[in-house]
């Protein structure tokens, strides 16, 4: 699979893995100055970069770093960004501060990571009844906390 990337400023940085065992590719902010998250705050950071993948059948999923995440509580205000197919625009993090102190990202600090995954593109049938399973309907829970 080919993903061309588009660098739309100067100061961006191509994403990377870290070890040759990373699924994911780090993603880096692309400032020109600092930028401050205030606790609670959801604040929207550039990547300079856009990407076009070759395929209808995959995307590009954006995840919160796990450093940044269990030590400041700076995360994915999202949760996962989903990067389409057919987006051809910049990446932007919305990144939001959840800890308990304010943050403030760095120029080229690494932000989020991107995992490339397939797409499966089902067809949907309408039906009055659903195959049978052990679960069920039980929800929430149903299985242990």
């Amino acid at each position: 699979m080919n993903i061309c990337i588009k660098i739309l400023n100067e100061n961006a940085q191509l994403p990377t893995r870290a070890t040759l065992g990373s699924a994911g590719y780090d993603i880096f902010a692309c400032t020109d100055k600092p930028i401050l998250i205030k606790k609670g705050e959801i604040v929207k950071i550039p990547t300079g970069i856009a990407v076009s993948l070759n395929t209808n059948s995959a995307c590009v999923l954006i995840y919160a770093r796990s450093g940044l995440a269990s030590k400041h509580g700076i995360t994915l205000a999202n949760s996962v960004g989903v990067i389409d197919s057919d987006y051809r625009g910049e990446i932007i993090i919305p990144l939001i501060n959840l800890g308990t102190e304010d943050y403030t990202v760095q120029p080229e600090q690494r932000i989020a990571q991107m995992v490339v995954t397939p797409v499966f593109l089902p067809n949907f049938i309408v039906s009055d009844t659903l195959s049978e399973t052990e679960r069920g309907e039980n929800g929430f829970g149903s299985t242990g906390e």
